[in-house]
């Protein structure tokens, strides 16, 4: 049972499950605009978001803090290493357009994470950004890069579709701040610490109407059912989640919301 969940712990940790979440919304995306599966698109999305995520979750234990180097985290840094030659792999079979936006996306991650300006915190740590940083990532690697690669026209349901996966992203987020509340530094002023738990709630609410309205505009009946259960799964998580959950709520059962979405587009 312990070696059970030292695999899962190590499956959370290396960012495999986050990484299977930002592979599954390329694959909605493929579903929603008629795009037929480029497996080039897919793995780079999902071997660079297991670099992304290493990255901005252990630079700081490692080059700051100097913290010793556990047997699970040299293995996550050969796992990372790995996906690093993979990712550059499947870089070059991009189109040339694609390569220099998911640069721009990973610019945004190296501030993210990086202090690039003497005596100021890197861009994770400036009050109130975090949230859209991230959202604006997940929608550019998920959505934009397999357009921009598939040479689709970004039309009225491209920016209609960036909104709603803004949403998800954004509203998945809230349910994450909500149970880091007790441990984020006060000065982060993420949305808990600036509105209270209940108004975080409130907000994650509201901001799933927008959601539900593009799910039923494709007026398919099958659409419109995944969508319902979709906003269904995010009330319940953004309803129970307070700051006493375990860290299990987010890492898996949260993160794993694009999966259960990519699961019944294909099998509902």
């Amino acid at each position: 049972m312990k070696l059970l969940k030292q695999i899962f712990d190590f499956y959370l940790n290396s960012s495999i499950h986050v990484a299977l979440s930002c592979y599954a919304l390329v694959r909605v995306t493929f579903h929603f605009f008629n795009i037929e599966y480029d497996e080039a698109m897919a793995l780079f999305v999902f071997f660079g978001t297991i670099v992304g995520y290493n990255f901005v979750k252990y630079d700081a234990l490692v080059r700051v803090k100097k913290n010793p180097i556990s047997t699970q985290l040299k293995i996550i840094a050969v796992l990372s290493i790995i996906s690093v030659v993979l990712v550059g792999y499947y870089f070059f079979q991009l189109k040339r357009i694609t390569q220099i936006v998911s640069f721009g996306i990973f610019a945004v991650t190296a501030l993210y994470t990086l202090p690039f300006f003497p005596n100021r915190r890197n861009a994770r740590n400036w009050a109130g950004v975090k949230i859209y940083i991230v959202a604006i990532c997940w929608v550019g690697a998920t959505l934009v890069l397999p357009l921009i690669n598939a040479e689709v026209p970004f039309t009225a349901n491209f920016f209609i579709r960036c909104i709603q996966r803004f949403v998800l992203v954004f509203v998945l987020i809230l349910v994450f701040e909500i149970l880091d509340l007790a441990n984020d530094d006060p000065h982060l002023q993420t949305v808990p610490q600036t509105i209270g738990v209940k108004r975080t709630k409130i907000l994650g609410f509201l901001l799933l109407i927008p959601f539900w309205i593009v799910g039923i505009l494709s007026f398919s009946f099958r659409d419109v059912v995944i969508n319902l259960i979709m906003v269904t799964v995010l009330m319940a998580f953004i309803y129970f989640a307070n700051p006493n959950r375990s860290k299990y709520y987010t890492s898996f059962w949260v993160e794993a919301v694009p999966i259960l979405w990519w699961l019944m587009i294909v099998y509902l």
